[in-house]
């Protein structure tokens, strides 16, 4: 009886027609995908022939059609126009020329003739001046001639091609000292030098036997006055990270021979400016010609000189809170405090040099010297290591640094330590043209660079680099062809510069 009631049956109708509403939907959906699909499912050879007609180039995207094996992250991407219509080509290639083969040795900031102009007082005239930017070189520095590529490591830590670096000078000069040798067609580094007559492994060996090297504590040291940075050379093997930098000669870069041995090194000098290099970035630091006389009565002093010179260093050192640990021979080794509480301490027994005040010691480009001593972060006992102590290499690499850590650095957090881009959005931009072309200096030929940035970007640098005879292509990143960032791959090519001819009296 209340089935058959009209309510009952206006819900059966309802639900009915629900129903009918739902199923003609979905087949509308699937008529439509049916159709779609259809429509793209043409012949490749019919939309080649339709592409073609409208005179594009299909070459490329041909053979990657052709070759469905190949991963997206290896294949060639291209973001250049292939249309033939007529029209301004805002983005045309700048060619670069190749600069004089006088500029084939040119260092822009270490520039001797530039340098003549300043003040010669505590060297000054030696340290960085870099040109104007109307001064800036807008060619291609060439290689010498007969550039050969370098030697692999290890050999070339003990070879370098003399074609490479075509200067006999320093052999003839530091002769005696057993620094460098002329062989034929190559330079050959004994590994000698002022300080270590049996070579610059049995030096570091007996430097071994006063302080550990091969813990992990000690992973990098900066050289004084490195000569062809044989010192660094040799604690590669110890798994210790040198920086050698000596300033530029009257002939040449000595850093030049560290570079081409595989070496790192820069150019620079301890005159008026701090080193470009941020508070407590090293674990060692090594001088090893300190009380060497090279002025010209050095033959005159005696013994009783080089003894004042001695203890006038050991009174700057007291003066530092530096700690003597241990003297054996030739050799001397200091070590800074942990922490500056008992050095604050010491001011009233020693009166200079004070502690800087108003001092950032994280500056250090065109940072003027002060005769102050550069203060340690405050620590709350005398046993904590101010800053926070490093991890041992190599679990460092990995580790947060303890200036991050503590939040020390402004803007750069433990979650941000990986995450490099934000240091640098806050920076003044570079002409993105001066640099490249820097880069091109710096790198030997057939050398590679790598570049990751948005297409836009990538695209830019590769207008600049077709015209710097390099060698590019474009790839999608290794996560895929979905993400926004890809990779920009350029070799520089094989070129170099021609012998000047002598001019006919």
């Amino acid at each position: 009886m209340a089935n058959g009631s009209p309510k009952h049956h206006h819900q059966l109708e309802a639900k009915r027609k629900r129903l009918t509403w739902i199923v003609g939907v979905s087949g509308l959906c699937v008529l439509f995908y049916v159709l779609g699909a259809w429509q793209h499912s043409t012949p490749l050879t019919n939309l080649t022939q339709s592409i073609t007609k409208a005179d594009c180039d299909v070459s490329n995207r041909a053979a990657v059609s052709s070759n469905p094996s190949t991963s997206s992250s290896s294949v060639a991407l291209d973001f250049d126009s292939h249309h033939q219509s007529q029209i301004n080509n805002t983005t045309s290639v700048n060619e670069f020329p190749p600069c004089d083969m006088s500029f084939s040795e040119y260092t822009p900031c270490q520039d001797t003739q530039r340098g003549r102009k300043f003040d010669r007082n505590m060297l000054k005239y030696r340290e960085r001046h870099c040109p104007t930017k109307d001064e800036l070189l807008l060619c291609l520095i060439p290689a010498p001639p007969k550039y050969k590529t370098p030697f692999k490591w290890p050999q070339s830590r003990d070879y370098a091609w003399y074609d490479n670096i075509p200067h006999k000078e320093l052999s003839i000069e530091k002769a005696v000292q057993n620094w460098i040798q002329v062989e034929g067609d190559r330079f050959r580094f004994p590994g000698g030098g002022t300080m270590f007559p049996r070579g610059a492994d049995a030096y570091i060996d007996d430097i071994n036997e006063l302080i550990p090297l091969t813990d992990g504590s000690i992973r990098t040291a900066i050289d004084t006055g490195c000569g062809v940075a044989s010192w660094g050379a040799y604690l590669l093997k110890r798994d210790i990270i040198s920086m050698s930098f000596a300033p530029r000669d009257t002939h040449e870069a000595q850093v030049w021979f560290a570079l081409e041995r595989g070496v790192p090194g820069m150019i620079g000098i301890m005159a008026s400016q701090r080193l470009p290099y941020p508070a407590r970035a090293f674990d060692m630091a090594h001088c090893s010609r300190c009380l060497i006389p090279w002025h010209k009565y050095g033959w005159e002093r005696t013994q009783e000189d080089l003894k004042q010179e001695q203890d006038a260093i050991e009174d700057v050192a007291k003066r530092l809170c530096w700690k003597k640990v241990v003297e054996k021979a030739d050799l001397s080794v200091w070590q800074k405090p942990l922490n500056h509480i008992d050095c604050i301490a010491s001011r009233k027994t020693y009166k200079t040099p004070h502690i800087c005040k108003s001092d950032n010691p994280d500056a250090g480009w065109y940072k003027e010297m002060e005769v102050c001593i550069t203060p340690l972060p405050e620590v709350s006992s005398s046993d904590e290591v101010a800053g926070g102590a490093v991890e041992k290499w190599p679990a460092r690499a990995f580790a947060i640094p303890p200036r991050i850590r503590s939040g020390s650095i402004p803007g750069i957090t433990a979650e941000k330590f990986k995450e490099d881009n934000n240091l640098w959005k806050d920076r003044d931009r570079c002409d993105i043209t001066h640099i490249l072309l820097e880069m091109d200096r710096i790198l030997r030929p057939e050398g590679t660079v790598i570049f990751r940035d948005t297409v836009e970007v990538l695209v830019k640098i590769q207008t600049i680099t077709n015209g710097m005879r390099w060698k590019s292509q474009i790839m999608d990143h290794e996560s895929g062809p979905f993400n926004p960032e890809k990779i920009l791959v350029a070799v520089k090519t094989y070129w170099t510069g021609e012998k000047k001819r002598k001019q006919k009296e």
